[in-house]
């Protein structure tokens, strides 16, 4: 998920496109009316707010899906959408409207402080990354249990969890380009990711040990049942919040609580603060919470 800068550049990029539309193909008619429904209907499933300035992004991501269907019209895909609640375009409609923003040991400052908190842990540590994208952070929670708990790292888990499920293919697949993989230390690239040869060039998979030590779940925030089971000792829930409003906030907080062991800690983006919407957990310092 992205962050509050994301935020900011998406806006101006959006506006520019906005006031000079002969830079975005123009083939489909997206109504004022289409737009709000979308907002309606993306907000009802997924609880994701979108602001007006998303509208060029509605567009462009929708309209693969309209071409796929030979629709010129947005508000015929909506109507096809709605006399069907059970279709599959439900989860490609999803899929197009979710923002995937991530990196490997993305705010790193997290990453010390739950080494710190699993350390001497005496049994299985349980980690859940509510919102894994396409695979860089839960894996990097994954790294994190192998270098801080070595041998007994096997017994451990990472549930990572997201609503897009094409990214959560992404994930599964483990397979980066081979740049965003050296950002990371020398010793972490030879340790946890083999590098591709031949038609595999240029690309780096993560390695067995790592990957055995995360399962994909897919997952709606909003559903009312989710499919993990507690306690964990830490849940990352970073830069999804900023999508939804304050009330499902603190309904998804709340429902956290019960899902973490006493002493749990649940690890929040930079930009997002939970300390005025739940009283369900208490700060802890540099966006780390811990159980209220």
């Amino acid at each position: 998920m992205g962050s509050i800068l994301t935020e900011q550049r998406e806006r101006s990029i959006d506006a520019s496109q906005w006031a000079s539309g002969n830079q975005i193909e123009r083939d489909l008619v997206l109504t004022d009316a289409d737009f709000a429904r979308i907002r309606e209907l993306i907000y009802q499933r997924a609880g994701i707010v979108l602001a007006e300035h998303k509208r060029e992004m509605v567009y462009s991501r929708l309209a693969k899906r309209l071409r796929h269907h030979n629709m010129t019209r947005f508000t015929d895909y909506l109507v096809r959408l709605e006399r069907q609640p059970e279709a599959k375009e439900w989860e490609a409609f999803t899929n197009a409207l979710t923002t995937n923003l991530t990196a490997f040991f993305r705010e790193a400052h997290h990453f010390p402080l739950l080494a710190e908190h699993i350390r001497n842990k005496p049994g299985p540590v349980t980690i859940w990354c509510s919102a894994a994208s396409t695979g860089e952070e839960p894996y990097s929670l994954a790294m994190t249990l192998l270098e801080t708990l070595g041998p007994k790292a096997a017994q451990s888990k990472v549930i990572a969890t997201d609503i897009d499920t094409d990214a959560l293919s992404k994930a599964r697949m483990g397979i980066y380009p081979l740049e965003q993989v050296r950002k990371l230390d020398e010793a972490r690239v030879k340790r946890f990711f083999q590098k591709g040869t031949g038609q595999q060039q240029g690309l780096a998979r993560i390695r067995p040990e790592v990957s055995e030590l995360v399962e994909f779940l897919p997952l709606n925030l909003l559903a009312p049942q989710w499919p993990v089971k507690g306690p964990f000792d830490a849940v990352f829930c970073r830069n999804i919040m900023i999508y939804f409003d304050k009330e499902t906030q603190a309904k998804i907080l709340k429902r956290f609580a019960p899902l973490m062991k006493p002493e749990g800690l649940l690890f929040a983006g930079h930009s997002e603060n939970f300390s005025y919407i739940s009283d369900a957990f208490k700060l802890r310092g540099q966006t780390v919470y811990t159980r209220a």
